[in-house]
Parts: C-alpha cells; structure tokens; sequence
C-alpha cells in the first residue's frame, strides 16, 4: 500500500469512529468506492512469477493465493447508530512442497520482488519442516483449471449501498419492534464481505473468484412492567447467505419486527417448561445448528484422524473402520448431502483455496455414514476404502483459508439434511399423533462435548404440543442428546415446503485459529422420547 492510500484509508476509519450516533453525518464520508482493492490488476503475472520462483528453490509443487477482502459492518441500537466499520485487507500466500514437506508464507507488499522472495520463504520453511515429518504428503488428482471464473450469484452489490440508506433501513426496521408495547430494547446490524481471490499453481489451475456474503439481523427485548424479567427474540428467520443487498431487502426486517416484539413479550408470561420426555418437532431455524454440531464437525477428517483438537475437539467417529459404511445416523431415508454448490450457500464457491472443484456427495445415505470431508491431501487417506467401494480417489473440495495470511486445510462445506422423500409432509402433520411435545422455532445458546457426542440445545421459541395440536409458548426448554440416539430418533420429517438454509458466519478451528462461514439446509423433523430440561432451575 502506497504512504497516500494508508492515509486515505486511516481517514476513513477514523472519519467513521467519530461520526457514531450521528447518521447524518456520514453522507459523503463512507462513499461506496472509499475503499478499493490495492493490489496490481496483473495478478496472473504476479503468481507466476511466484510459482517459478517456488520451483527454482527447489518446491516439487506450489499454489499462491492473491486476495482482497472487504468487511463492512452496521449496528444500531432503538434510535441510535451504535458503529460503522468498513475494512480492507489485501495481500498473497504461498504454499510449497518440498519432499512431501508443506512450507507457508505470506505478504502484504503485492510487488514481483516481494513474491518472489516470499516464494523463497516458504520453500526454505518447507526444508524446516521436514524434521518434523512422519511420511511424505501425497495429493489426490484432480481436474485441471486452467481460466476458471464463478461469482457469487449476487443482484446488487450491497458495497454500492450507500451507508446512509443501510443505516435508514434499521431504523426503520427497529421501529417496528418499538411500537410493541413491552419491548424496552432493539439491536440491528448489517454485515457484508466481498471477497476478491486469485489462485493459481504449478500443476497450470488458474482461477479468479469473487465470494459475497450477506446479514442482516436483529434481536429484541422485552421487559416485564416490575422490571423483574426480561426476554428476547432473534431473527432467525434470516439466515446469513452468499447473496447480496437483494437478501436484505427480501428479509423483509421491518415487516418480521412486530412479530419478533410480540414474540419476546408472550416469553415474559410463558409458563416454565417441566422437565421430562418429550416428542420435539424442530423447525428447520433450529435444527440447522445440531446439524452444523452432531454431523458437520464429526465427518471431518482431520477431526477424527486426531489432528484438529484444540478448537471445537475431535469425533466420536474412531476407529474409522468401525464406522464409515457401517455406524447408522438415522432412518433408512435419512439423506445427509455435503456441497459447494448451493444457490447462496455460504460455502458455495466455484473451486476450493487447492483449485480443485467441490463435488455434491452424500455423507449420509439410507442412514448409513457413506462419506466424509476431504482435501487433496486427506483423499489419499481414505485410498482403502474408496478402492474397495469401487470410487476414485478424490478430493471432495473442502479446501479453505479466511484470507491470504493462513495456509489453507480441510474447512466444513454445506452440510444439508435432505427432506423426507416420501411426501411433502407439513410441520402440522409431523405435530399430529404427539401427546406431549414441543415445537422448537430458531436456534439459541448451546454446549457440546469434545467428541460432539453429548449435547444439549436452546432454542428462540418454544411451544406445547398437546394431542396433535400446536398451543401456547413455553420458556426455559433446552433438550439433551447423545448424537447416534437423537438422530435415531427421528422417525419423520418435513417435505420440500419446510426445507430452509440456516447457516454461520463465524465457524472457528485451526491454531492459529480461523473462520469459515457455512450453510445448513433441512426440513422440520420429529423425534420420540428426548430429554427436556428446564434451563432456570438450578437444581
């Protein structure tokens, strides 16, 4: 970055800090182009010179990533704004393999001198490393790229909003929970990324991929007339998405506002829930989050393999053996789908940070666990088994860094839990033949153990399900599972009209740690007999 872009830029945020709770003020300071991609519009050359340099140290293999990240953030509070971030970082990172050894190393000085000699770096880190080594690191074939381009599928670019305008539509938004009387708090926000990535490396993949995201959310608050409780009510109905400001407008928060209120307030007067066995019905706002926990987090490789445990443990999936074509998830027609390849999906790209092409693949078919999680690297691990399933070998493209500064490894795709294939089965059909349930509407806080076994999950809204009939609000619910019985469980679930994507920005592993963002799809679903616990008694 040149001395006057740094100023600039510096300007900008500090422009942004001072102008908090002033809206007004902000007209011409956050324009939509204050703050744009610094690097050289050569990338190509850029990376190879990078990759030439990699194999003249002696790499056997390289891959260099060149990224320009934007975040723009927007948080309100009633009536005022509470901060408004807008933030740029640029930079490239080299992997290499040297003697089936990886080496890493990254800049933000975008310049042919400077990726050449990062390119050096990695190499040498790469020698470093192999006194560490084990065995060699092998990579699955793959498909070349050789100019390949994907766009998120994006209407409107949500950075050519003006702040103003995004500020304006909270307000708005937040006096529509205002005028229900109770409510005593509102919190809004907006959050957006635009992600620029370049990727090229010596087997000739080249491609240029440009990664939106979108969220627009809200929580209210209400608090009882003596002050003595208070409740509150997330849009979850707005799930985070790989889309535009086109999502925003289509959320529709100012219309949902009033029904969120009015949900916080009935809370204040729900009767506690009694602790004992219930049938659930989870709508699929809820059960996204049990997904991303007991089926996304165990199928990953390197979680299983003991390889990632420091952030969010490992899997009660080992020994593999013991498992993988064998240990029943669920139903005969529980279908368990992971993909890169979803109509704003967080995860959905064109091809994964190893310039491999994600497949669609069943992680769990007829209830059975089929597949798992992979890299070029981690395919080679399951050689065995999809050999005697009569499968090549391959990368599933589950391949990702946050940003040029980390290496990249195995990071979650979309995990979705198909609808059931029989009917389109309606969340009051699955309520119908329950005596005494509960209906569960968005996800809220949570706990799981180091090998996502056992668990217990919140929720937003709870409601009493009496001889098939969905009745009034209950509070204090959280429910207890042990994954392969939860999931077992379930003898039914909704049809394609239940289906909803729900999904996470801030997914975090690795250490140094980063984050990903991912979506979950499902439909409702109904399980028999779970353990209900009421979350206000202490005893």
């Amino acid at each position: 970055m040149k001395r006057r872009d740094f100023l600039r830029h510096s300007t900008v945020a500090a422009a942004g800090l001072s102008l908090i709770g002033r809206p007004e003020a902000l007209h011409g300071i956050l324009s939509p182009t204050a703050l744009s991609p610094v690097l050289s519009d050569d990338r190509r050359d850029l990376a190879m010179r990078a990759l030439n340099a990699a194999q003249l140290a002696g790499a056997d293999y390289a891959d260099v990533r060149i990224n320009t990240n934007r975040n723009q953030g927007i948080s309100t509070r009633e009536r005022r704004l509470l901060g408004v971030s807008d933030n740029v970082t640029s930079g490239f990172g080299i992997r290499v393999l040297v003697d089936g050894t990886w080496g890493f190393s990254a800049s933000s000085i975008v310049t042919p001198s400077e990726v050449e000699e990062v390119a050096r770096v990695a190499v040498a880190q790469a020698r470093s490393n192999r006194a560490a080594q084990i065995e060699p690191v092998r990579l699955a074939p793959y498909e070349i790229e050789t100019d390949g381009r994907w766009q998120s599928p994006i209407e409107i670019d949500p950075f050519e909003i003006p702040i103003e305008e995004k500020v304006a539509y909270l307000f708005d938004a937040n006096e529509g929970a205002l005028g229900v009387a109770g409510v005593r708090f509102v919190n809004s926000s907006m959050f957006f990324l635009r992600e620029d990535k370049f990727f090229a490396n010596t087997d000739g993949v080249v491609t240029d991929q440009t990664i939106f995201r979108c969220l627009p959310s809200m929580n209210v608050t209400a608090v009882s007339d003596d002050n003595s409780d208070f409740q509150s009510r997330n849009s979850t109905d707005i799930a985070p998405m790989g889309l535009g400001w086109e999502h925003v407008i289509n959320s529709d928060l100012r219309g949902m506002a009033p029904r969120l209120g009015e949900d916080a307030v009935e809370k204040l007067s729900a009767p506690s829930v009694d602790p004992g066995s219930y049938d659930l019905v989870l709508l699929p706002t809820h059960l996204w989050l049990t997904i991303h926990e007991s089926i996304g987090h165990p199928t990953e490789l390197d979680r299983i393999f003991g390889m990632e445990a420091d952030l969010a443990g490992t899997s009660f999936i080992y020994p593999l053996e013991d498992y993988l074509g064998s240990f029943r998830y669920g139903a005969d027609w529980m279908r368990v789908v992971g993909e890169r390849s979803s109509f704003g999906g967080l995860s959905s790209v064109g091809w994964d940070d190893e310039g491999v092409q994600p497949e669609d693949y069943d992680i769990v078919r007829n209830g059975i666990l089929n597949d798992l999680q992979t890299t070029r690297e981690q395919a080679l691990w399951l050689e065995d088994w999809y050999e005697s399933q009569g499968v090549e070998v391959r990368s599933k493209g589950n391949s990702y860094a946050q940003s040029w500064a980390d290496v990249q490894f195995q990071r979650m795709p979309n995990v979705n839990l198909m609808p059931y294939p029989e009917g389109d089965v309606s969340v009051e059909e699955l309520a119908d033949g329950i005596e005494r349930g509960i209906l569960i509407d968005g996800h809220g806080s949570f706990s799981i153990d180091q090998q996502r076994y056992n668990a217990q999950f919140g929720g937003q809204v709870f409601r009493e399900i009496r001889n098939g009939r969905i009745g009034g609000m209950l509070k204090d619910v959280a429910y207890q599972l042990r994954t392969p019985e939860f999931w077992n469980s379930m003898d039914l679930a909704g049809g394609e009209s239940t289906y909803f994507m729900g999904g996470a920005f801030g997914d975090g592993k690795g250490q140094p740690g980063q984050s990903n963002a991912i979506s979950h799809g499902c439909p409702a679903t109904r399980h028999r007999d779970v353990t209900v616990i009421n979350t206000a008694r202490s005893v």
